[in-house]
Formats: structure tokens, C-alpha cells, sequence
């Protein structure tokens, strides 16, 4: 089937965005603590902390999960539940939209509860301090009564577990940030490290796929579980409708092209951002907001999705006076940096 001019593929390597493949293939996420591949030092970490407080009978310190999305933070909260084993409540920041609603969660806990709140750095003033007593006494203030009638309750809550994910650090405040013990940073995953997620996800799909196809694939997912598995997803159909339902490197090769994914896991905006700025704006330095504008994306997402991975991968700098490509761009992309030689032609240092 040739791909139409409609179709969008991007979604694929947006770790941020959410489909329902993601939602519909839980059963990829592992369950157990041995079962979770990469991020070696946290679960090294992790395993001591939830042997300890089991050992004690108590809840597990406050996590506080940082890193770009797609790496396991969620997988990672659910398994420790589940080692602790104990319940596992999720909700978001951005639906914690009053008191209230937080409140209503915390007080239908049970004791050594594991809570997950995603996104953690959007919440809202107010939830956010009712949240620090909560995290430290086990007790939630609430008010009764209005006006001059009105005054503060405080209610117990079963001692419980706060697992907060972030992809962005800075935006969490010091007072909540402080009342986590343990901080853990997820690094980007290795090729070897994606492969051997790709072969498990494979034999759970029950597809098979070559060494050679899971290793080019790995290259090209760049460094997060989350795409693996979509872009794992859409080679078993290729392998199913145009092979023999093997996944093999060939079929990857061909299937990477009609995604419009290249070697190195850039997609069509990322490379859309980097002919932006050596096309427009002479290869930079070029504003956030002004890139932004000339590739149709909002700022938040060019500078939380798609600048981390083009900067990890030597592409692109950002300076004071504002974004920059580099030589290795010009390269990867097949052009001349023309201003460079057009400088050495007048015997400019570079």
C-alpha cells in the first residue's frame, strides 16, 4: 500500500504523544524489577529501597521520577507496586484540577498505597500544598464551614507512597522537590539496551525478528522504549503483508524508508527544523520562538521533544544569540555549509 499525502507518520517518534497502540499493548510493559531492561543503576537502587521497606513494613520513600518521555517511568512506578505489593492508584496533574479531587483520591487509600501522578510539575498551587502535608504528617487539611465560620480540619490518611514523574526538573518546585527521598534521573537507552527490548517485545507480539533487524532498529528509535515498540509494531505489519512474517533487516530497511524515519531515528520535522535554519536563517543563530514559527510547531514541543534528541545527536547547539546547526548536520543532511567556505575562501578564521 503506498503511504498517501495525508498520512502523518511523526506520531511514531513523538515519545510525548500518546496513542492507543501505547494504551492497547500494556502487556509489553514487564512487571517485575528483573524484567525492566536498562536504567541499571536505579533499579540497583530501587530493588535495595523496596527489600528495606518491606522488610520494616513500610511505605517506600517518595520517588521523584526524571527524564524524557517514553523511558519507563510509568512502568517503572507500577513495578514497584507491584514488588511492594500493594495498590497502584494513577492519575495525572493536569486532572487534579481542585482540592477536591485530590482529596477524593488520598482518602480511599489504603495503607502503603503506591499514588502516581504524572506529570507532576503542572500542579496547581493549591493541590500542591495540601499535597506537602499530606507527603510529610499523612494527613490532609480541609476546611469546613465559610467565611468567618469557617476552619481547617485536619483528616489521617494511611501512610502511602508519592511516585511523581517529570520531563521537566526545573519546573518542580524546591518545596515539593525536597520531600522526595529518592531522585532518580533516566538516562537515554543504548542500541544494545533497545535491541534487547525490541527481541522481548517481539516475543510477546510473537513475531520473530532477526538480530541484524532488531539491531537496525534499535538505531533508529531513538534511545526510547515507547518508539521501539510502535516502530516494532508497524514492521510486523510490513513483515506480515510484504514477507513472510519475519522481521528481517531488509524489511526493516524498507520499512524505515516508507516512515520517512533515517538511520539515526530523525523523522521529517526534525529534519524540517534543521533545512529551517540553514535555509532561512543561514544556518543560525535563530530564536526558539521565531523556529517555532517557521516549522508550524508550538515552541513547548521543539524545545521538550524535538531540540533534546537533535542536540544528544551533535545536530544542533544552542547558544546565548539563539539555535545553530552543525557541520555534522550539514553532513548527515548531504549539503555544504556554504558560509563555511565561502569564509576559508577570504581567509577568515572559523
Amino acid at each position: 500500500m503506498e503511504k498517501t499525502d495525508n498520512e502523518d507518520f511523526s506520531a511514531i517518534v513523538r515519545a510525548d504523544l500518546k496513542n492507543s497502540f501505547d494504551e492497547q499493548d500494556n502487556n509489553l510493559r514487564p512487571k517485575l524489577l528483573n524484567d525492566f531492561l536498562g536504567q541499571e543503576n536505579i533499579k540497583r537502587n530501587l530493588k535495595t529501597f523496596i527489600q528495606a521497606a518491606k522488610a520494616r513494613q513500610e511505605p517506600l520513600d517518595h520517588l521523584l521520577l526524571i527524564g524524557p518521555p517514553g523511558l519507563g517511568k510509568t512502568t517503572l512506578a507500577q513495578i514497584t507496586a507491584y514488588e511492594l505489593g500493594v495498590d497502584f492508584k494513577v492519575t495525572s496533574a493536569p486532572a487534579l484540577e481542585k482540592p477536591k479531587d485530590l482529596a477524593g483520591i488520598l482518602s480511599t487509600i489504603t495503607e502503603r498505597t503506591v499514588f502516581f501522578i504524572d506529570e507532576i510539575h503542572r500542579l496547581k498551587p493549591a493541590i500542591e500544598e495540601m499535597l506537602y502535608i499530606a507527603m510529610e504528617d499523612f494527613e490532609l487539611d480541609w476546611i469546613i464551614g465559610q467565611g468567618a465560620a469557617a476552619r481547617t480540619v485536619r483528616i489521617p490518611i494511611p501512610p502511602f507512597t508519592l511516585i511523581g514523574a517529570t520531563t521537566k526538573a526545573g519546573s518542580v518546585s524546591s518545596p515539593l522537590r525536597s520531600r522526595f527521598g529518592f531522585i532518580p534521573r533516566f538516562e537515554f537507552y543504548t542500541q544494545k539496551e533497545l535491541a534487547s527490548i525490541i527481541k522481548r517485545s517481539a516475543n510477546i507480539l510473537q513475531v520473530e525478528i532477526q538480530e541484524d533487524a532488531a539491531m537496525l532498529l534499535a538505531q533508529c528509535c531513538r534511545g526510547t522504549p515507547r518508539v521501539a515498540n510502535r516502530v516494532l509494531r508497524r514492521m510486523r505489519d510490513f513483515a506480515q503483508i510484504g514477507g513472510d512474517g519475519i522481521i528481517t533487516k531488509e524489511i526493516v530497511q524498507a520499512g524505515l524508508q516508507r516512515l520517512e524515519i533515517d538511520e539515526i531515528g530523525l523523522e521529517k520535522y526534525d529534519r524540517e527544523i534543521l533545512l529551517s535554519i540553514i535555509n532561512n536563517f543561514g544556518g543560525g543563530p535563530v530564536g526558539a520562538e521565531t523556529l517555532a514559527i517557521s516549522i508550524g510547531e508550538s515552541m513547548d514541543t521543539l524545545e521538550d521533544y524535538y531540540e533534546p534528541y537533535l542536540i544528544q545527536c551533535g545536530l544542533l547547539q544552542r547558544t546565548p544569540r539563539g539555535r545553530t546547526v552543525t557541520d555534522k548536520a550539514y553532513r548527515h543532511l548531504g549539503l555544504t555549509n556554504v558560509s563555511k567556505t565561502d569564509d576559508n575562501t577570504l581567509g577568515l578564521e572559523i
